[in-house]
């Protein structure tokens, strides 16, 4: 697990600044249902250069090891092989730094989400309550429940749930 805070934290810059209780409804709203979460609405950054350079590191742990494996083998036979599985390695590398920011991105956007969870709702645990929110969250956008009274509105049904 260090490994991994030290690999989100290197990605990844989170502002200090606390998440407000609308674009937490709404994050985790998108979060429930699958969709990549607007950085902005969870106060962080995506880090490019930094996510290149762990992505290369591995890469490197694990092209380098099956290159010297296979490169002895690949040279006795015919190199159209090898042109071709270097065609293959070149797009799965491509494919995976797509599937790798993904993977990250829905990491530390549950961490996230989390951490305000329980700084806006600290008597109801997110993995309980998080998909009844979702639900009582599109239910206000569609009362068009203004802003400054949707944490009561919210707060109201979610205890109205636990009855």
């Amino acid at each position: 697990m260090k490994i991994q805070e030290f690999i989100l934290n290197f990605i990844f810059k989170v502002s200090n600044q606390p998440v407000n209780l609308k674009d937490l409804l709404e994050a985790n709203a998108l979060f429930n249902e699958g969709m990549m979460v607007d950085p902005a609405k969870l106060n962080f950054k995506f880090k490019v250069f930094n996510s290149y350079l762990i992505y290369a590191f591995f890469c490197a742990l694990i092209i380098i090891p099956l290159i010297l494996i296979t490169h002895y083998f690949l040279t006795i036979i015919d190199f159209h092989i090898s042109i071709l599985s270097a065609i293959f390695v070149t797009a799965c590398v491509f494919i995976g730094y797509d599937i790798f920011k993904i993977y990250t991105r829905k990491i530390i956007s549950k961490r996230l989400l989390k951490k305000a969870w329980v700084l806006h709702f600290p008597y109801f645990a997110y993995e309980k309550y998080s998909k009844i929110a979702e639900n009582i969250y599109n239910q206000a956008i569609k009362e068009e429940i203004p802003k400054n009274q949707l944490e009561q509105y919210v707060l109201e049904k979610i205890i109205q749930t636990q009855d």
